[in-house]
């Protein structure tokens, strides 16, 4: 009876109800999720970044931009400029999330949701590029409460 098919949510792939005679079921056939994961979705955006005639590097380059840019400002810390060094890893992540933001297909840099991929990198890139900013000798941007914070943190020990 349809309406009984329609209340046990007995429901194929293909659309059609298990006991239409389609000669064999495809597909789960309720809508209740399983048991046993088996597979997980795609991150929304997580396709091709490329064609796939492309050579597999060039379907990843959004991630492989990110990567470079993060080993390029290891490079430069590593080599002694510290403040251009993570300002570089900070921007990357920064550029991350816009082109996660932008681009309708980023490959292997959509990780999670698109906001959840957005709202990370952006904090992540923006509190490293401050962090860079401040650090001393001479920072480049001065905080007034943070001295304060700190004196009344180290004071009251």
């Amino acid at each position: 009876m349809p309406a009984d098919d329609a209340r046990a949510g007995a429901l194929t792939r293909a659309g059609r109800g298990p006991h239409q005679d389609s000669g064999e079921q495809r597909g789960r056939t309720t809508r209740r999720f399983p048991r046993i994961t088996r597979d997980t979705a795609r991150p929304e955006g997580g396709g091709r970044a490329a064609s796939g005639a492309s050579p597999a590097p060039a379907r990843q380059w959004p991630m492989l931009v990110v990567v470079g840019t993060v080993a390029l400002g290891l490079l430069l810390t590593a080599l002694g400029t510290f403040r251009s060094g993570t300002l570089l890893i900070g921007a990357a992540l920064l550029a991350g999330a816009v082109m996660r933001w932008f681009l309708p297909s980023v490959g292997m840099l959509a990780v999670r949701s698109r906001f959840t991929d957005i709202v990370t990198y952006g904090v992540l890139g923006l509190a490293i590029v401050l962090f860079a900013m401040m650090v001393q000798p001479n920072p480049w941007l001065h905080v007034p409460f943070l001295k304060d914070l700190l004196h009344v943190t180290l004071s009251n020990t």
